[in-house]
């Protein structure tokens, strides 16, 4: 396992922001040689701390406008009751973001769609068809005045 020691903590920090960065840059930034910080980085990604780099996207710039997290609770809590509810969600295009949680319900989906018309089919066409879910909770996001996803 990499340490995480301070300059490698600000490593992360500066990548997760800014992913594009160059390396010579970065190496400024945390007061490295850039060979020694590139030799840094490289471990972090081997050791995967870094997963990977991914551009972030504006889905509202591409259609799609509305978005809302939606509490899904199962009516039969097995494990092949879950599998497949998961399998379901990973072919729904709208759904950006499927997590198992703990509570009064299993799931929590963050979806994306281009308007309330097609959440409501999203709503009714997939989730509502689903035969292990016997319970959908909506709430509509309004505005994000932060937003650190990646």
């Amino acid at each position: 396992m990499t340490k995480i020691d301070q300059k490698n903590a600000q490593i992360v920090q500066i990548l997760s922001q800014e992913g594009r960065i160059s390396q010579t840059e970065l190496a400024e930034r945390v007061a490295l040689s850039p060979s020694a910080c590139l030799r840094r980085v490289q471990e972090l990604e081997r050791s995967g701390v870094i997963k990977g780099y991914r551009a972030v996207i504006d889905h509202r710039a591409l259609g799609a406008g509305f978005i809302a997290y939606i509490a899904v609770g199962l009516s039969d809590h097995s494990k092949n009751a879950q599998e497949a509810f998961e399998q379901s969600i990973a072919k729904a295009p709208e759904v950006r973001e499927c997590h198992n949680i703990t509570g009064t319900v299993e799931y929590l989906l963050r979806v994306e769609v281009a308007d309330l018309a097609a959440y409501k089919h999203f709503h009714t066409e997939v989730l509502g068809t689903l035969p292990q879910v016997n319970a959908i909770t909506s709430y509509v996001v309004m505005g994000s005045p932060k937003d650190e996803r990646a």
